[in-house]
């Protein structure tokens, strides 16, 4: 680095090809490394990660950024300070997300997966996976992940599959695994059903229609009864109210007749019901409802399944509306209770709907025979593991969704309707296993579970997880319990909840909505460093992240920063023989007396600094720890220090020069690893091949 080289640093020329060293090196997998004395933790030796699996569909996007660059920080921090360090990279198979993109694929060619069969569907599943499966992984390479890619992992590999297999039989022995009939949440598109940790949900300006149902003892009295789905009344099997509710005390036990159909129902009391909706009222119709089948189940009342799997309405709707799609269904039940004068009257109203999480299509609740894990001993084991500190939250906010959901939690509908996937390991069966009940062995099955491997010896159980609050349910709790139960120990001990990227207007980020904004086009406009710092450097108190492209630009910005600062302090080395001091020289007595009054506040503020970005990188305060090494690096070291360097020129003065500039370097190289690589590779004198097994400071 002299006088020749650029005064602005170029990431688009030096990021590609450091990486290739890096990967070269060996120094991603921890066989190349030797705890060193120096670490910490004396206890411990190393340092483990499960990166959370992208599914095979991805593409990198803000919040693949934002975890990634986390990750990277904490693992090359650990590895600097002498551990050990495993990252464990992999994908997710992902069961109805891919399928759906293959489907879309075929329908170009006019065919349908039912048109190829099961095994040449799959057999085309399989080519996409192997021809973009691995696309984001290697969109991670470019963001500076410092993975072990030689022990990459796929939900779907064969030693994978015979582990969920076992997982399965594990249950199914032990009787938790059952099949029953339940009201499902159903995809008409997908064909399958879906947890409801699996929906998402739109807002829908619809009506709340106030229907009239007349007492059957012919009084000419009636009830009234508000909905927003008058379809289902054809599946009615009851009317529900409050036992509270002093309107209808009297009608309680008695019995109405129901509009369209020829049968009379009884009027119920339940406590489920809520007095302020609409009449106090609620009609209840258990075949297409999760909580009037649970109404049906205590007042013993029958089911009538009146939509299809397909969206279309039963012959047991009436040969009136048989075959009718929801939306025509209910336009003519609307038109028929106005004929009948039966409806009181209709209020608009603005509900959210659920909607499949992957083809956005409206979900219908209804009856399907399914396959069921019990939860109430996982969940009293996943519990039990953060309320006695097995497993932390940070923030520790988030525990409390854990806790909430894990308390009011139901049976695990784990089987789904596709093709692609973990086949249930039983004769006949044609249904394939929730992806999440894969997803929840990662920890385990990526270190060789349940094969009593070398790796799950050493590297079980991780350390640290790092993901977004949106699926502490769908995934984090299940792999606690699944660790509990084949590993009998918690599968990381802290669960770090990134905050979520949104738009400067605070709404989610979508490609599809035109409001997301690509990772990849700002590290090829700004680079990976200055991506990586622009973001951690925002990871403050808030949970959400307000993104602006300024902190990229400021992150940029900061990279020419050292770089241009690194240029100088070697121009002031040149031709000299300064060597790189050790801490304890630095600090002894001999060397301390030839300082001058800024050699020594530089010193100081350096250890200080280090000192802060230890505790910070500790509590996760990855934000805080970004703004006090900008603040020290800019401030500090190039505004002050280097400027009074310029008016004394002795040879103590040059070896603190070189000191902060490296130790700056060590410093800085989890946030922003290729400059500062790139920097480290120029110096006239290093201690090791490569920066990021250089020695912390602390």
């Amino acid at each position: 680095m002299d006088k020749k080289t650029s005064a602005a640093y170029n990431p688009k020329e030096t990021e590609p090809k450091i990486y290739r060293q890096w990967e070269k090196s060996g120094f991603f997998s921890p066989a190349s490394a030797k705890a060193s004395a120096g670490r910490p933790d004396k206890k411990k030796k190393t340092y483990v990660i499960a990166l959370p699996p992208p599914n095979i569909t991805g593409s990198l996007h803000m919040g693949h950024a934002l975890n990634a660059t986390i990750q990277d920080i904490l693992i090359r921090w650990k590895r600097l300070q002498g551990y050990k360090t495993l990252w464990l990279p992999g994908t997710d198979h992902a069961g109805i997300a891919t399928q759906n993109v293959v489907e879309k694929e075929l329908k170009k060619q006019g065919l349908t997966r039912h048109d190829l069969g099961r095994e040449k569907f799959l057999r085309k599943v399989w080519q996409w996976k192997e021809e973009y499966g691995n696309r984001i992984l290697d969109q991670l390479k470019q963001i500076g992940c410092s993975c072990d890619w030689s022990r990459t992992a796929f939900t779907m590999d064969k030693d994978y599959q015979k582990a969920v297999e076992e997982v399965f039989l594990h249950y199914y022995k032990k009787k938790w695994i059952y099949q029953g009939k339940r009201v499902v949440n159903w995809c008409p598109r997908c064909q399958t059903s879906l947890s409801d940790l699996e929906l998402e949900y739109k807002e829908e300006k619809t009506h709340l229609w106030f229907i009239k149902y007349p007492l059957a003892d012919k009084s000419k009295k009636h009830l009234t009864v508000a909905t927003t789905r008058p379809e289902t009344m054809l599946g009615d099997t009851a009317v529900a109210v409050n036992p509270s509710d002093k309107r209808y005390k009297t009608l309680v036990g008695k019995k109405v007749a129901l509009p369209l159909t020829n049968r009379e129902i009884p009027i119920v009391a339940d406590k489920a019901i809520e007095m302020e909706f609409g009449t106090g009222a609620v009609k209840v119709t258990p075949a297409h409802s999760m909580t009037d089948a649970e109404i049906a189940q205590r007042h013993n009342l029958p089911s009538i399944q009146v939509i299809s799997d397909k969206g279309r309405m039963t012959k047991r709707a009436s040969s009136d509306f048989a075959s009718l799609t929801v939306s025509d269904a209910r336009y003519k039940v609307i038109e028929e209770l106005k004929k009948r004068n039966l409806i009181e009257k209709i209020e608009d109203y603005v509900h959210q709907v659920p909607v499949c999480y992957r083809c956005g299509n409206k979900i219908e609740q209804l009856i399907s025979q399914q396959w069921f894990l019990k939860m109430d001993q996982l969940a009293k084991m996943a519990i039990q593991a953060v309320e006695t500190n097995q497993v932390k939250f940070h923030p520790l906010k988030w525990e409390r969704v854990y806790l909430d959901w894990l308390s009011n939690i139901k049976d695990w509908c784990i089987s789904r309707q596709i093709w692609w996937g973990h086949k249930i390991p039983i004769d006949g069966v044609d249904d394939v296993l929730d992806t999440w009940f894969s997803s929840a062995l990662w920890p385990l099955t990526i270190l060789g579970w349940p094969k009593k491997t070398k790796d799950l010896k050493e590297f079980y159980p991780t350390d640290t997880l790092s993901t977004a609050r949106d699926i502490i349910n769908l995934w984090v709790a299940r792999m606690v319990f699944s660790g509990l139960e084949f590993m009998k120990k918690a599968p990381f001990e802290n669960v770090f909840i990134h905050p979520t990227v949104v738009n400067k207007e605070g709404k989610r980020m979508s490609k599809s909505l035109g409001t997301g904004v690509d990772p990849l086009k700002l590290i090829d406009q700004y680079g990976a460093d200055a991506t990586r710092f622009g973001l951690a450097y925002q990871v403050l108190d808030n949970q959400d992240i307000k993104f602006s492209e300024d902190s990229i630009l400021a992150g940029k910005k900061f990279t020419n920063k050292i770089w241009n600062a690194s240029r100088f302090v070697l121009q002031q080395i040149e031709g000299k023989k300064i060597n790189l001091s050790t801490p304890s020289q630095i600090k002894s007595a001999k060397f301390q007396k030839n300082l001058t009054g800024a050699d020594k506040k530089i010193l100081k503020q350096l250890a200080d600094t280090a000192k802060k970005i230890n505790a910070d990188l500790e509590k996760f305060r990855f934000g805080h720890a970004a703004h006090i090494l900008y603040d020290f690096f800019w401030r500090d070291f190039c505004d002050k220090y280097i400027e009074a360097v310029k008016k004394q020129d002795t040879k103590e003065t040059k070896q603190v020069l070189v000191y902060v500039l490296t130790q700056s370097l060590i410093l800085l190289h989890p946030f922003i690893p290729f400059v500062t690589e790139s920097i480290y590779q120029k110096l006239p004198f290093k201690r090791e091949k490569f920066l990021m097994i250089e020695k912390w400071p602390i």
